[in-house]
């Protein structure tokens, strides 16, 4: 069983109880993909948490993500560039984290060869 077995759904009208299990962000890391693996860790109402994992890639520079509600994203291993508009851009490295405004334009510059970069990521409203 791995991580992406274990997502916990209690969305709207979920009525029931968490049992306690151990659940490992390391489980099931890729060491090459594609595309950024992003896997649904829990999500309740006014709040979603996710893994996201980066192999390379990076959002293109005309498409920057700007989203509806706030985002806290730790770096959890690996490493990252990260452009948040007005602010700039980062390096970020393993357990730096920052908080995204909901409707701030950002994106990932780059992200490391060679190793997952591991990110959770908050989104909250």
């Amino acid at each position: 069983m791995g991580l992406s077995d274990l997502a916990i759904d209690t969305g709207p009208g979920w009525t029931g109880s968490i049992a306690a299990t151990v659940i490992n962000l390391f489980d099931d890391l890729p060491r090459q993909a594609d595309e950024e693996l992003f896997t649904e860790l829990l999500w309740r109402k006014g709040v979603r948490i996710e893994r996201i994992v980066s192999t390379g890639q990076s959002t293109p520079v005309d498409k920057p993500y700007n989203q509806e509600y706030d985002e806290w994203v730790l770096l959890v291993s690996g490493s990252a560039g990260l452009w948040i508009e007005g602010e700039g851009e980062r390096e970020l490295r393993p357990g730096d984290y920052v908080l995204i405004p909901s409707h701030r334009s950002h994106r990932v510059t780059w992200t490391a060869n060679g190793q997952p970069t591991v990110w959770l990521a908050v989104h909250f409203s």
